[in-house]
């Protein structure tokens, strides 16, 4: 039984991760358009082409991490080896150099390339780690309804807090106002990491094999995963609309609504809603099948958003509501997706014989890394369809775009996750009958 202690220490983590993740989701596009002056269709390109080196940085460092063997562990170890260069390319990555228009470009893809390298170094082993805490399955949604409660707190920090310091600490210069906070929340990052280092503690073992087979193989044996597969396309698929969403929302406030004054508001309401869905996650868990909730909970998440669509833009407090409302129950469905990628682990386990936490975790990883650059790269493409100018005042039909690829857009991959989740089998019943089987194999080999 996990301690509540331990759960907390295992949330900071995501706490530091999402003090980059929430931000490059809610403020990197505007930054660099904005900010740094870069046409917003070659953001979005920028973010597309740097996920392609995921697809080799992820399934490598999943791999690496499942053959890591220190007295720490397989997976704790990365928390504190690499939280320091987390920190520094943090700042780096929203850093603006007084160079020409071109070498601002190249500057934005190099640091960005280092900010996504990073957080994969990082976040896969953190991610692992959840796995390897505990083999109850009901543990393991409580675990990450800490994580991601603790995580969206991280998501708090960033909406609330970083406009007010980039206008504090930037002193009328929002170039340095973006440096100084993101310095800020890097040394944050930094010490929860450490936090989380020290609290936590891995209890699944498998033995590491001395002569590991290639990577390869370990390849071979996730798409031999059914369930596996199914998890990949709705990280995929969930994300990209999520993100698309998330990049636009400073967007729509600032020139939809035309209310720039309550941008900091409207995302802290939204990521206020997401920590209380989160907190309900464990708990609805324990009345419903995780899989039907799941299910359930995207098709309510679908509808929210392209309600969005139909909001006067005089309205805007139901605009408020209504993005209160998709974030609680898309993030209620979060910790059951992530207790569900462990399931899968365990699923693999049994039909194989082998387990590639790390494997597992970096490829889903991969595909949810997928679906940010997607989000972001067609919300970088549409603003620029739309006719999009930064920083002025926006057309009828530039709004009326905005609108669209707010609302309507990106509830098509809610629907899509929900589609695809009929398919997935990893219920409660089946998920005892594993763990069951699984111990059985174990006493037969100790």
């Amino acid at each position: 039984m996990l301690t509540k202690t331990e759960k907390i220490a295992y949330g900071l983590g995501d706490t530091a991760s999402n003090l980059i993740f929430q931000t490059v989701m809610m403020f990197l596009l505007l930054f660099y358009t904005d900010v740094m002056g870069i046409e917003p269709a070659l953001v979005g390109t920028l973010f597309l082409v740097v996920r392609i080196f995921d697809a080799v940085t992820d399934p490598l460092m999943g791999a690496i991490a499942d053959r890591t063997h220190t007295k720490y562990g397989q997976y704790r170890p990365y928390l504190l080896w690499l939280c320091v260069p987390f920190a520094l390319i943090s700042v780096l990555a929203f850093t603006t150099p007084q160079w020409s228009y071109n070498f601002k470009v190249a500057y934005a893809f190099v640091t960005y390339a280092l900010l996504m390298l990073v957080y994969t170094a990082i976040n896969i082993p953190y991610s692992a780690l959840g796995g390897v805490m505990t083999s109850d399955p009901q543990q393991r949604v409580s675990l990450q309804s800490y994580r991601f409660v603790f995580g969206m707190l991280g998501g708090l920090i960033i909406a609330a807090g970083t406009m007010p310091l980039v206008e504090l600490l930037g002193q009328g210069n929002v170039q340095t106002g973006y440096q100084l906070t993101m310095a800020v929340m890097g040394l944050l990052g930094l010490i929860l990491f450490v936090l989380c280092f020290l609290g936590t503690k891995e209890r699944v073992e498998h033995e590491v094999e001395k002569s590991a087979p290639p990577i390869s193989s370990d390849l071979k044996l996730l798409f031999k995963n059914s369930q596996w597969r199914i998890l990949s396309l709705v990280g995929l698929s969930l994300l990209t609309g999520q993100v698309l969403k998330a990049s636009l929302a400073v967007y729509y406030v600032k020139y939809y609504l035309e209310l720039p004054q309550l941008l900091s508001q409207f995302v802290t309401v939204g990521m206020i809603a997401s920590i209380l869905g989160c907190a309900c996650s464990s708990w609805l868990a324990r009345k419903v099948c995780k899989v039907k909730a799941y299910i359930a909970l995207q098709v309510i998440a679908a509808l929210l958003c392209g309600l969005a669509y139909f909001v006067n833009q005089s309205q805007w407090q139901m605009a408020f509501i209504l993005f209160a409302l998709w974030s609680f129950f898309l993030q209620m469905a979060t910790p059951l997706l992530w207790a569900m990628m462990a399931d899968t682990i365990d699923y693999g386990h049994l039909k194989t014989n082998r387990r590639v936490t790390g494997m597992v975790y970096s490829s889903v990883v991969f595909f949810i890394k997928m679906g940010i650059a997607l989000g972001g790269a067609i919300a970088g493409w549409l603003l620029s369809y739309f006719g999009y100018q930064a920083d002025m005042a926006q057309s009828a039909h530039t709004q009326q775009g905005i609108a669209l690829s707010f609302s309507i857009i990106p509830a098509f991959g809610s629907l899509i996750v929900a589609y695809l989740m009929r398919h997935y089998i990893l219920d409660t019943q089946t998920m005892s009958s594993i763990q069951d089987e699984l111990s059985e194999l174990k006493q037969q080999h100790s």
